[in-house]
């Protein structure tokens, strides 16, 4: 049965010796079920798991297979159940480690993995054909030949390519003519025979110094070393979203599938894994000829997508999974504690202060053209490559330039509304839902560049929408639909919401930030939905990919019910630290995101600020970014930021403002955690944040967990009642119980809470029923709880609870019939009851 799971991050310093030390920890909570990140054999020193390079083993610095086995059984011992991530969509390219890879580069398209991965062999230009661009080089490829770094070098029999840290293979081939001139044979080298090696070494020390003849080498290579800002334009592979040294696989070949598969899929049918979590499916050409074939495999498995969807988006009906990884949950949640009156008067601040009145529909655009030309160009231009070949077999097309087809894909692209379609060209298949977001694309396209051709734009989407039929032509609404999730993130999640900072607590993937507040009723309709299609989907409040933590989202949601004191805070704190400012820098946008940083983590450190900041204004690509730091600009940033935290008035001010934001803010948490331990799904709890926890976006929030502190602390809870462990809310007891009590009431009510178990509304009536949630699982358990209650004493407002009698997990109290909501929360910020039996 699955009650609950539990998101741990591996590495180094946490590895399955590690993990299986918590399990005891875990099933005490009440969890079900250990949720790990991908462990499969990654490059060196990765934090996180996602840049696998070898699918046949798991990672060794995670403690390999004998560790693996270890924690495995002690999964079992424990009496957990275990559900893994798994990455389908890309690799690591790290030097030797990725064999597959490393026999791409040696042989080309002649290697046995050329059609693992997805390389564009045909590039237009003839320079870059049947090559692999490598845009690995600090600076053009002529400099840093002459300067000296790249080298030839033998290890024994074995020829590589190194530059710097950067290890490349040697076609064999290649080396005929350097073998000739040192007068041996392939066969004494492979025999390792000491005259002829002696004679090669000879000449690779020539070759090395003798630029022409070390270029001549290099042409003769299945690879193109190259400027990385070559990646921009010319990258003719398909990369998770802009990171070079991950390449996209070709995961809907069942060959692939299957070496990728194998080790995974054989743990599901040894009954190691009970579950999987399918890492990034917009990235696959066909997710669901994907998910189809996984279900073929594994067919009882519990699988669920890190599919991010927009408001008012559905998971497509037709992929046979159980749900989503809770995204669409978690900006579901966030949204019923904020207040939509306070849109208004933050916005209003927002403009004044920083200037920025742009509407964020058109901030997002903005931010996605950015990417697409300056991040995600090649990615444009293949597609744009692809278009044109299709318009060449249609004569009323063919006269279009790139130029027009480029600017045509961009505009398109970032008008998209959703992360993506799934137009099945094959199958002939388009749901209405897909034809509408295209639709919407283009109208919009239109409005923003009236000055394109209308024609092309209606000739590119009779192709998306399945109008035009062909080989090129289903080939392009595939890769317009990969395309389409990168611009989204890189545009919106890792640039529009750095820039657009009007309330930060809804800048979360997957989130509208210009959606301010949920309604109760909108909140039981999606829960009546999911209760439906998706009983056991996955339901979240924090993931290690989330912009800041549950509990820094839950405190900032407050200032929405403090919009006058917020703005008068931030104008006092402005004033105080005009003296920090060096000129005009911090801009007023990244100052005004600072305060609502420093409000909803405080308190926090410069050693964890300053490197936060740095990340956030990399991202905003306003005055400087990863690939060109500007460091005068961040230099300024750090020192404004460093006298912050060291003005003593100004922390002062903070701490005083943050005090009653922060106590309002655990109610918030504690709501928002109860929420998601009892609506319809698997709830899942993110390392860490069964007590207060206040991270910011990664690798913030994988920062070490202290789990002997928690391990103690729930050993206090038994017996424990609610004055008792309100009275230690400091440590974080409160939510620590609820999880525990909660998760304890759904495994004596395993019924009500599983896909059997009806979701009812609740009705509150009187002065704040609009300030009431409420509802009933099953018959058997009713969860209510607050939001926007700062200030509010609940004074006649009532909830008649359904017929008979029921008992509060968290007070202990018994009730039945019309109940006061005041009283009801009078003991605790949220309740939690059960049939009394």
């Amino acid at each position: 049965m699955r009650r609950a799971t539990y998101r741990i991050q591996l590495h180094a310093g946490f590895g399955f010796d590690d993990a299986a030390a918590i399990l005891d920890y875990l099933a005490a909570l009440g969890i079900s079920h250990v949720y790990t990140s991908p462990y499969l054999q990654a490059a060196a020193g990765s934090t996180h798991g996602y840049d696998v390079v070898d699918h046949s083993r798991v990672n060794e610095e995670l403690g390999g297979a004998a560790a693996h086995r270890r924690f495995v059984d002690a999964v079992k011992a424990a009496g957990l159940g275990h559900i893994v991530d798994v990455v389908p969509n890309h690799m690591a390219i790290a030097g030797r480690s990725n064999a597959w890879w490393w026999d791409v580069l040696e042989k080309g398209p002649a290697s046995a993995y050329a059609r693992y991965f997805d390389v564009d062999w045909e590039a237009p230009e003839e320079r870059l054909r049947n090559v692999v661009l490598l845009p690995v080089l600090g600076d053009q490829y002529g400099r840093v030949l002459e300067a000296g770094e790249i080298r030839l070098w033998r290890e024994g029999a074995a020829f590589t390519i190194r530059y710097h840290e950067h290890v490349f293979p040697v076609a064999p081939d290649s080396l005929d003519a350097l073998f000739a001139r040192a007068g041996v044979s392939r066969a004494e080298i492979a025999a390792r025979h000491p005259r002829a090696l002696a004679a090669v070494d000879v000449v690779i020390d020539d070759v090395n110094g003798t630029s022409d003849r070390l270029d001549e080498l290099l042409e003769l290579q299945h690879y193109r070393l190259a400027w990385w800002q070559a990646a921009q334009r010319d990258l003719g592979y398909r990369r998770f979203f802009d990171v070079n040294s991950l390449i996209g696989l070709c995961a809907e070949d069942e060959t692939v599938f299957r070496d990728t598969h194998r080790l995974v899929l054989g743990w599901v049918r040894e009954g190691v894994v009970d579950g999987l979590r399918i890492d990034h499916p917009d990235g696959l050409k066909d997710p669901e000829v994907y998910l189809r074939r996984l279900q073929g495999h594994c067919p009882k498995c519990y699988v669920v997508v890190e599919k991010i969807l927009g408001a008012g988006e559905r998971l497509p009906e037709t992929w046979p999974v159980a749900g989503t990884t809770g995204y669409d949950f978690l900006n579901l949640v966030g949204g019923l504690f904020v207040d939509p009156a306070a849109e208004a008067p933050l916005t209003a601040l927002y403009g004044s202060f920083t200037g920025e009145t742009v509407e964020f529909k058109t901030a997002a655009r903005e931010k996605k053209l950015l990417v697409l030309r300056e991040v995600l160009g090649s990615d444009v231009g293949r597609l744009a490559e692809l278009l044109l070949n299709v318009c060449e077999r249609h004569r009323r097309h063919r006269d279009y330039t790139r130029h027009h087809l480029t600017e045509v894909l961009r505009e398109l692209l970032a008008c998209f509304p959703v992360y993506r379609t799934y137009a099945r060209p094959v199958a002939k298949q388009i749901s209405d839902d897909d034809r509408r977001y295209i639709e919407e694309a283009a109208r919009r396209a239109r409005g923003f560049r009236p000055d394109l051709d209308g024609t092309l734009i209606d000739f590119v989407v009779q192709i998306l929408t399945l109008n035009v039929a062909g080989q090129l032509e289903s080939e392009f609404v595939l890769r317009f639909q990969q395309l389409c999730a990168p611009a989204m993130a890189k545009g919106v999640e890792d640039t529009a919401f750095y820039t657009w900072n009007r309330f930060i607590a809804l800048n979360e993937v997957g989130g509208d930030p210009s959606r301010f507040g949920v309604s109760p009723e909108d909140f039981h309709a999606a829960m009546i939905a999911a209760q439906a299609r998706y009983p056991e989907t996955m339901v979240t409040t924090d993931t290690h990919d989330a912009k800041r933590g549950e509990d820094v989202r839950a405190r900032l949601s407050v200032l929405s019910q403090l919009p006058d004191a917020w703005t008068a805070a931030v104008r006092e704190w402005s004033a105080m630290n005009e003296r920090h400012r060096v000129g005009d820098t911090p801009d007023r946008n990244t100052e005004y995101f600072l305060y609502q940083t420093l409000a909803g983590a405080w308190p926090i450190g410069a050693e964890r600020l300053l490197p936060y900041m740095e990340k956030a204004i990399r991202e905003a690509k306003v005055h400087t970014s990863w690939t060109s730091p500007d460091e005068g600009y961040e230099s300024a940033v750090r020192g404004f930021c460093d006298a912050v935290l060291k003005d003593e008035s100004f922390v002062a001010s903070l701490e005083r403002f943050v005090g009653e934001l922060a106590t309002q803010g655990r109610t918030v948490s504690l709501a928002q955690t109860i929420l998601k331990l009892t609506v319809p799904g698997i709830p899942d709890v993110y390392q860490g944040t069964e007590l207060w926890a206040q991270p910011l976006v990664d690798p913030d929030n994988r920062r070490p967990v202290d789990y002997a502190k928690r391990r103690g602390l729930l050993a206090t809870l038994d017996g424990a009642a609610a004055a008792e462990v309100l009275a230690h809310a400091d440590a974080g007891l409160p939510k620590l119980w609820l999880i525990r009590r909660s998760l304890g009431a759904r495994a004596r009510h395993a019924r009500a809470f599983g896909p059997e178990g009806q979701y009812m509304p609740l009705a509150a009536k009187g002065p704040d029923a609009e300030c009431v949630v409420a509802f009933a699982r099953g018959g058997e358990a009713i969860t209510i709880v607050p939001r926007l209650s700062l200030r509010r004493t609940f004074e006649g407002t009532t909830v008649e609870l359904p017929p008979g009698p029921w008992c509060d997990e968290l007070s202990g109290q018994r009730r039945q019939g019309v109940v006061p909501v005041g009283e009801l929360l009078g003991t605790f910020p949220v309740a939690l009851l059960t049939r009394n039996q």
